[in-house]
């Protein structure tokens, strides 16, 4: 069965995430910046974060006060990570749009930094037919429960859905539940993988 719809990942698709910038302006150089991240085990609380847990509470959990402090902050910083779109992937979308194909999106974001890359980028907060923020229904990628209620909410059947994701653990959650899927690596490729589908 032909896919139908689109079901978009955004950050690392759409949106340029760069978490290491929220930083760096206190810790003056990206070691620092780094070895912070180590220490705070950052990419873990954000994936905690992306199912709804708050940083402040998180922050709680480390040792040193000055990293609690930064990680606290750091829905307060999170507007300098996201300050690039991929406008590649964009123009892909809109194409999509003008054909009037529908399309959704799936983000594993924090319910605490949404509304800030809704602000960065409105976009995000008006293009998708339908949209699923992690942090907000405390689920995350690659789970099933996630994708179900991407269909749910949509009206659509798993196999009416191609879903793209940087993340090819995700990409492989989305097929596993009877989406096809394509694993984002360059517009150019995502352009090939839904002209391939007849979807563009």
């Amino acid at each position: 069965m032909t896919p139908s719809a689109v079901v978009f990942d955004i950050g690392g698709v759409l949106v340029d995430w760069q978490p290491h910038l929220a930083w760096i302006e206190q810790l003056e150089t990206e070691a620092e910046v780094t070895a912070f991240m180590q220490r705070a085990d950052f990419l873990a609380r954000n994936l905690r974060g992306d199912k709804g847990e708050r940083f402040a509470d998180m922050a709680l959990e480390l040792d040193a006060p000055e990293d609690q402090r930064l990680l606290a902050a750091y829905p307060s910083l999170y507007a300098r990570t996201i300050q690039n779109t991929i406008p590649e992937t964009w123009a892909i979308l809109e194409r999509l749009k003008a054909q009037a194909t529908p399309v959704h999106a799936i983000t594993n974001w924090s319910a605490e930094t949404w509304p800030v890359g809704v602000s960065v980028h409105p976009r995000l907060g008006e293009v998708f037919d339908t949209l699923v923020v992690s942090g907000r229904e405390k689920m995350l990628k690659p789970q099933p429960e996630i994708f179900h209620l991407l269909c749910e909410r949509a009206g659509v059947a798993p196999q009416d859905c191609v879903f793209v994701d940087d993340g090819l653990h995700n990409v492989e959650g989305a097929r596993a539940i009877g989406m096809d899927g394509i694993h984002f690596t360059s517009p150019a490729a995502l352009e090939q993988g839904l002209t391939e589908r007849g979807l563009l």
